[in-house]
């Protein structure tokens, strides 16, 4: 045989199956386009050079590698259809006289096609779209646009290692197929059944357990870095449950209907669901996979979108007045009014160098420790709890006169009574006690209003205690070698006047003045910060516009896997059932009975992943809603709205996919395109 022999096989094995062919290679070439263009994104000098680009850039990274992995297992998975309809063409060249070794070199020359075309076009793609997808992801976090068109060679080499690695892979599996494989099964490859499938109460109760630990998990949890910690866990319950569930639910759905002998014996229900049974396993497996894709795509979209759009709304809230500036103390002497008067003496008179005056502020002396609140009692030390972060709460001390002066109030304590807030459950019991430390009556729980304009981060609950003398409270809580555990601070907030740029200037004379490297102040303090809101509002745009990018960029990639499921589910299965509805064509069953059957099988059991994933996306949403607290979002009504829209927008799309697709099976099973 001469050397073009094999790879003419290839070809003309590959033009006959285009219909297979073409979407897997189309899809082969977006991952390697939204590979490259990610890969391309780090290196950009307009992310490099912006601030909060370094952010962007680690996102960016770890996206790369998700669509890495996702394209490997993903591949795999639809490979297995394309080898499905081409195992009886390898069967027969079998028999005509090839070896194993003989389909081999055909698969490596098919492999050797897609790749270079997948990779080849791909780059292409990339290259020429990477500058658009540079605008919008500048356009999203707030950079400033240049209009050079650059080539990133690291871009181009990462691809092609990855993807090359990932074709050697799947031609590795491939030949794994047919050498265990003879020619008589791959013949049959496309008429072996399954065996008719029971419903499984075992598997189906299994399933029932996963989904509804997963759901336990998701509703019970309190605390934001203990769903950071469990949440992967319950991702992966779900997962394992859907399946399961999934493949039972059919088989039973399928049961119930054909007992049902009104709707079972029905020209456009019998054939259809008959079908469904034949192939119960794969349609189980493949709906899950679609239900856990769909599940993704809402998940992220919903919560990116969440924190993108509602990013001012954070931004206010974590820095309510235009500049703010917090000093710690470490010994209880320092904190006192004497030091603190002459540090804000020194404030005002800088600002007012500014030719600005202070509006709106706010003087707050709170000092902070965290501690795992059970019932009544307070553990301040991790050494001494396990289990520290299941009831982790911060407790903010604030003074009893200062607490006064902020609400105009007159409260009056005596020793050992305090006032409570709680950011979040309300406190039920009497007293409140620290364990080696001070025990507390709450004489009066507080609606938080004296709290308004001071930055409060709510990643875990926050209790604050009004008390007559925070250095008692917090000097007896220590660590075993000493050091104390609380922290004294001074936080003063205020406007200005100024511009943007203005508040970041005087932001960093600020900071000049009072940091350990301006030398220009050696007060009693053992670290300063100063924040400038219009500063941060860079680093905020950075950070969602970047996590929206990233997550607009998965979920294409998840949205084609998808698409491509679906699509090949409707092919491999329109063969499949050619044959029985070219039988029922012949004893009298109409085209438009084939379409009322088709759209009765895509009403029976094919909506059942968007159903799920709303399932899932619903009793998720409590869990999402405390990560997103993590970067202090925590606007539910808007959270609310863009889950609801990204529900609809999902399932017209999906509407549409299984309209495009189900004409594509009726036009195989109908017999009106010829394989």
């Amino acid at each position: 045989m001469n050397l073009g022999f094999y790879p003419r096989l290839a070809l003309m094995g590959m033009t006959k199956n285009k219909q297979l062919y073409l979407p897997y290679i189309l899809t082969c070439i977006g991952m390697v386009m939204m590979n490259y263009i990610l890969r391309y994104l780090q290196h950009v000098d307009a992310i490099t050079h912006m601030k909060g680009g370094n952010m962007v850039q680690e996102m960016l990274s770890l996206g790369e590698w998700v669509i890495v992995f996702f394209s490997a297992i993903f591949l795999f998975y639809t490979n297995s259809f394309l080898m499905r309809r081409r195992k009886k063409e390898f069967g027969l060249y079998n028999i005509l006289g090839m070896d194993k070794k003989n389909l081999a070199k055909i698969v490596l020359w098919e492999t050797i096609f897609i790749a270079i075309i997948s990779v080849a076009t791909g780059l292409t793609g990339g290259i020429l779209f990477s500058k658009l997808a540079e605008l919008g992801a500048i356009h999203l976090i707030g950079g400033e646009i240049t209009y050079a068109l650059s080539v990133s060679r690291e871009g181009i080499i990462s691809t092609c290692v990855s993807f090359g690695i990932i074709f050697v892979l799947l031609f590795l599996n491939t030949i794994r197929q047919l050498h265990f494989s003879t020619a008589l099964r791959l013949l049959k490859s496309e008429m072996e059944g399954e065996k008719p499938p029971k419903a499984n109460g075992i598997l189906g109760i299994l399933g029932a357990i996963l989904l509804g630990a997963a759901y336990v998990i998701a509703l019970t949890i309190k605390n934001p870095m203990t769903a950071l910690i469990w949440f992967f866990a319950a991702v992966l319950l779900v997962i394992a449950g859907t399946y399961l569930i999934m493949l039972t639910t059919s088989v039973l759905v399928c049961r119930l209907l054909q007992k049902n002998k009104a709707f079972y014996y029905k020209a456009k229900h019998f054939v259809s669901l008959s079908s469904m049974v034949y192939r119960i396993r794969r349609n189980g497996a493949g709906l899950a996979s679609i239900c856990i894709l769909a599940t993704m795509v809402l998940v992220m979209i919903s919560s990116t979108a969440s924190l993108y759009i509602g990013e001012e709304d954070v931004l206010q809230r974590r820095y309510p007045r235009d500049i703010s500036i917090q000093m710690k103390f470490d010994d209880a002497k320092d904190y006192e009014n004497e030091n603190i008067s002459v540090l804000k003496r020194e404030i005002d008179d800088m600002v007012a160098a500014f030719g600005v005056n202070l509006e709106n502020t706010v003087d707050f002396r709170p000092a902070y420790i965290a501690g795992r609140l059970t019932e009544d009692e307070v553990e301040c030390d991790p050494a001494r709890a396990e289990g520290f972060m299941e009831g982790l709460h911060q407790f903010i001390f604030l003074p009893l006169e200062q607490y006064n002066q902020m609400t105009g109030k007159q409260e009056r304590l005596k020793d050992g009574e305090a006032l409570l807030y709680c950011s979040e459950e309300t406190y039920e019991n009497e007293t409140l006690s620290f364990l080696r430390g001070e025990s507390y009556v709450i004489k009066k729980n507080l609606d938080g209003k004296f709290l308004d304009g001071v930055s409060q981060s709510d990643i875990v609950p926050t209790m604050v205690l009004i008390v007559s003398d925070v250095p008692a409270a917090i000097e007896p809580l220590t660590y075993e070698d000493g050091e104390t555990m609380g922290t004294y601070q001074w936080e003063y907030s205020f406007d200005t006047s100024l511009s943007a740029e203005g508040q970041i200037q005087l932001a960093e004379k600020l900071y000049e003045h009072f940091s350990d490297e301006g030398q220009n102040y050696n007060g009693h303090f053992s670290d300063c910060s100063v924040d400038s809101r219009e500063e941060k509002r860079s680093n905020f745009l950075g950070t969602f516009g970047g996590l929206l990018y990233l997550g607009i960029i998965l979920s294409i990639v998840f949205l084609l896997a998808a698409v491509l499921i679906i699509y090949y589910k409707q092919i491999s299965e329109g063969y499949e059932d050619q044959a029985r509805f070219k039988i029922m064509q012949k004893v009298g069953m109409t085209k438009k009975e084939i379409r009322q059957s088709i759209n009765a099988q895509i009403l029976t059991i094919f909506f059942l992943p968007l159903l799920l994933a709303t399932l899932h996306l619903a009793f998720a949403f409590p869990m999402i809603r405390k990560l997103l607290l993590l970067f202090q979002m925590n606007n539910l009504p808007l959270f609310i709205s863009i889950t609801v829209v990204s529900i609809s927008i999902f399932a017209l799309f999906y509407a549409v996919v299984y309209k495009i697709t189900s004409n594509v099976y009726y036009h195989i099973v109908s017999g009106t395109t010829k394989r």
